[in-house]
């Protein structure tokens, strides 16, 4: 059973909660919290490893910490971070290309060096 997009993390840990109450034998608090975090998705279960040992409820109220960060910035979910990457990358990209343009632009302005024209009266070359 996965979290829907459209509920919050606590309606979804206590429908999940109501379904495991079903399971016969029931499930001692320490697999309770085992499986639920094998339910999740990576972002959450990274960060909430810890709630290993503590009541279902406690983790729940951990759960909802863990999505106000993802909704507020304070934790990064890997999402955020995969697009924060791939955006510093294409434009690291856009940044060396542009530099190699002016750099091949340089290199052709310089290629033509200075123009030399000889002065008539002594035949000493004059940089124009």
């Amino acid at each position: 059973m996965k979290k829907k997009p459209t509920e919050s993390f606590k309606e979804y840990a206590i429908k999940w909660r109501e379904q495991m109450a079903r399971v016969k034998p029931p499930m001692d608090n320490h697999e309770l919290i085992i499986v639920f975090l094998e339910a999740q998705e990576l972002d959450y279960i990274q960060n909430m490893m810890y709630v290993m040992g503590i009541p279902f409820a406690e983790a729940i109220k951990i759960g909802k910490m863990v999505e106000n960060g993802f909704k507020t910035g304070g934790i990064l979910s890997q999402a955020s971070f995969k697009a924060a990457s791939q955006a510093v990358q294409n434009s690291s990209v856009g940044l060396m290309n542009r530099n190699k343009r002016e750099e091949r632009a340089m290199m052709a302005s310089s290629s033509r060096g200075p123009r030399m024209a000889f002065n008539q009266s002594y035949m000493l070359p004059q940089f124009c």
